[in-house]
């Protein structure tokens, strides 16, 4: 082999060999981290993807700073697709043992990430750090069934709605924010006590619980059917099913005087399977 001395050719060889060391040192780091941090991947087959890229970034900079004869071309041809076959194989793998749930917030600076196991249908929700990575933080309630929506309601409100074993509808709500500026624990309920309209929809809060009317009919949740998620969403059950959730806007103010008026909106999105749209609601005087 002779040196290739033209130097666009180098400069990029040595450019593909750079990214390639890069990606050869993420998958380091993240076996390390795995290891003793539990540290994963926000989708699974990730981890294929960045040994392909390594992979492919290698070959790169091989051809441009290396000149090969015919036959050793076709024997790196032949490594290279043998090792993205079992890549590819392993991959297939991996995306049946563990379905990847994941969606980007509309401000781009959240991921909403749960890993379901469809032989159990055990699925635990992950809480993402430096954007492809993630912990394990809390398994979600009740065994699913592989049927899955993901809603945002804010930029850092996720609502996923899914069915469980018995077939009833439930919601788990990942939080990303804070309406009070991170000074105290609060709880949604005592916050949006008052009336809220939205449309023909009402939702009042008080000391029996939280009703919601729509289109007349009026249905109480007491506080025992009411479940909050972080400091910025509840759930609101009905014979062990979801049935609504509440949850705050970007706009609305947790005051620490709790004689200071309301500021700020909530949202009512209805738990179901079907394509639905949460509906906006603002503070209005109670009669």
């Amino acid at each position: 082999m002779k040196i290739n001395r033209n130097k666009w050719t180098t400069v990029l060889g040595w450019c593909s060999l750079l990214l390639a060391c890069n990606f050869f040192c993420l998958q380091i780091g993240y076996l390390f981290t795995h290891r003793f941090f539990q540290v994963e991947y926000i989708d699974n087959q990730l981890f294929f993807i960045v040994n392909s890229l390594c992979l492919f970034f290698i070959t790169l900079s091989l051809l441009f700073l290396l000149v090969f004869t015919r036959r050793m071309i076709w024997i790196l041809a032949g490594g290279i697709i043998l090792v993205l076959v079992v890549n590819g194989i392993l991959l297939v793998e991996s995306s049946r043992e563990v379905n990847n749930i994941t969606s980007i917030s509309p401000d781009w600076k959240h991921v909403f990430v749960v890993k379901e196991n469809p032989a159990t249908g055990v699925a635990i929700y992950y809480r993402s750090y430096y954007g492809i990575f993630c912990r394990p933080k809390q398994v979600i309630p009740y065994r699913a069934d592989d049927r899955y929506k993901v809603k945002w309601l804010a930029n850092d409100v996720a609502a996923l709605t899914y069915t469980d074993a018995n077939d009833k509808v439930q919601q788990f709500i990942g939080t990303y924010g804070d309406r009070g500026g991170g000074r105290s624990y609060y709880y949604v309920g005592a916050e949006i006590h008052g009336k809220w309209q939205g449309g023909r929809t009402t939702v009042v809060s008080d000391s029996k619980g939280i009703s919601v009317t729509e289109n007349g009919a009026t249905e109480l949740f007491g506080w025992s059917s009411i479940v909050q998620y972080g400091t910025l969403a509840v759930v609101l059950k009905r014979d062990d099913q979801a049935v609504w959730t509440l949850s705050l806007n970007e706009d609305f103010v947790v005051h620490s005087d709790a004689s200071e008026p309301t500021t700020g909106t909530i949202r009512l999105y209805r738990a179901t399977m079907g394509n639905n749209q949460p509906l906006t609601l603002h503070n209005v005087p109670l009669n």
